[in-house]
């Protein structure tokens, strides 16, 4: 039997970066022969990542890549199942590798990535890391001469975005790529999941209707409770609810307030459409909150982003409009497992 020594010992942990104790245990297993307990390991490795499968990687880093021309941009998220591992230099150097790669390979989706070379990066570092790592989603988006590109990561590496609009010329597109960074911005910040309201499917816009009506009826009680204001209870939430007979309708019950209140007729032309621009505000929150060209946006509340954009190409000469974008949040949408820390221990020592 050979001796192991700690200069073997470190020598392999070297090659693998592997655990000092598993580096200890495969040379013993392989008789001080360092070529087997390196293949001792990686086959270990990739049989603890398998094991890992089932666990959940909600944690991670986004990443981004954009053409120093604007023609082209890649986000990324890569989930792991802590942060602390995702502050790792390990796991962000795969991050920026693996973002690379997407951005110069266009692979089609996670699978074909995962099934070619560059995927057995993953199995590495899955053996390095000793934890569950994966690629949950990517987007490229590619510009020619007369589309605007520009997107935005924010500082904690955990949002991304990319904005895309169609103008009518290359001036235009070139000269929007600022207010189309200030909109990547806005997206993180508001996080939009659709690009219009006309994105909303009529059963899920229902259902939020009825859902959203029932939280205000709920926090009025409250409110009278208290002898507070009570909340406005809106009729509908989207402007795909606001058909011409919705709003010839408001404008009827406008018209008739009006009337009731003793407003002279004559002034009627001046009122109406500031109430009935009231009306739909209060009834297309949903779009307000979901929809990117519908949100109120951030740098100029008197304006949707849809109108940001048409003023700011208006402003260049031109016109503009955004008919894309990708906003990837690490995490979002996956629910986390809450584990019983003193349960787990207790599970380890058993």
């Amino acid at each position: 039997m050979a001796e192991i020594t700690a200069a073997m010992v470190k020598e392999l942990r070297n090659i693998t970066d592997a655990p000092m104790m598993d580096c200890k245990k495969v040379l013993v297993e392989a008789d001080g022969d360092m070529t087997k307990a390196t293949e001792l390991l990686k086959e270990r490795g990739i049989a603890k990542a398998a094991k890992k499968a089932d666990r959940v990687a909600a944690e991670g880093l986004a990443g981004f890549k954009i053409a120093d021309d604007y023609s082209k941009a890649t986000v990324v998220e890569i989930n792991s199942e802590t942060d602390f591992v995702a502050q790792n230099e390990g796991f962000k150097n795969l991050v920026k590798a693996t973002t690379e790669e997407i951005y110069n390979t266009h692979p089609a989706d996670v699978a074909t990535l995962m099934a070619s070379p560059f995927g057995a990066k993953f199995a590495d570092a899955i053996a390095k890391i000793g934890e569950k790592i994966e690629v949950r989603r990517f987007t490229t988006f590619t510009a020619d001469a007369t589309t605007a590109l520009n997107g935005y990561i924010h500082s904690n590496n955990r949002i991304a975005v990319i904005i895309v609009a169609q103008c009518d010329s290359q001036k235009t597109a070139e000269g929007m790529r600022a207010t189309l960074k200030q909109v990547a911005m806005h997206a993180s910040a508001m996080k939009p999941t659709t690009l219009s309201y006309k994105d909303f499917d009529a059963a899920y816009v229902q259902s939020e209707t009825i859902g959203r009506i029932e939280v205000i009826k709920k926090e009025n009680e409250e409110l009278a409770r208290l002898k507070k204001t009570l909340k406005n209870v809106p009729q509908y939430i989207s402007m795909c609810q606001l058909t011409d007979a919705v709003l010839a309708q408001a404008e009827a019950n406008i018209k008739a307030e009006l009337a009731a209140q003793g407003k002279p007729e004559k002034i009627w032309d001046k009122i109406v459409p500031g109430s009935l621009a009231r009306f739909i505000d209060d009834n297309t929150t949903l779009d307000k909150e979901q929809a990117l060209l519908d949100q109120t946006y951030v740098l100029n509340d008197k304006l949707t982003v849809a109108q940001a954009i048409q003023e700011a190409a208006k402003a260049l000469g031109g016109t503009a409009e955004i008919t894309k974008f990708v906003r990837l949040e690490v995490g979002e949408g996956i629910e986390k497992k809450v584990d019983n820390f003193a349960a787990e221990v207790a599970a380890q020592i058993g």
